[in-house]
């Protein structure tokens, strides 16, 4: 059972490393174009929750002065 094959060149190994990372590449760059979006919304939700979160801890720790005409 003699096989017969011809070697692998490293033109073969390239082309096909190419096809695998360009497949991946194409597919990420489509992911990340919508992602984009939901990433500027998750960070605008969380700068509006420490803005609140931030005015609500400064009333509640904020000093009162009360000056009364005697």
């Amino acid at each position: 059972m003699a096989d017969h094959t011809t070697p692998i060149t490293r033109d073969e190994i390239h082309e096909s490393v190419r096809s695998v990372v360009g497949d991946a590449q194409v597919q990420a760059e489509a992911t990340a174009r919508k992602l984009i979006p939901v990433a500027i919304g998750g960070a605008v939700v969380v700068l509006y929750l420490a803005y609140r979160i931030g005015r609500r801890v400064g009333t509640t720790k904020s000093t009162v002065v009360e000056i009364r005409r005697i």
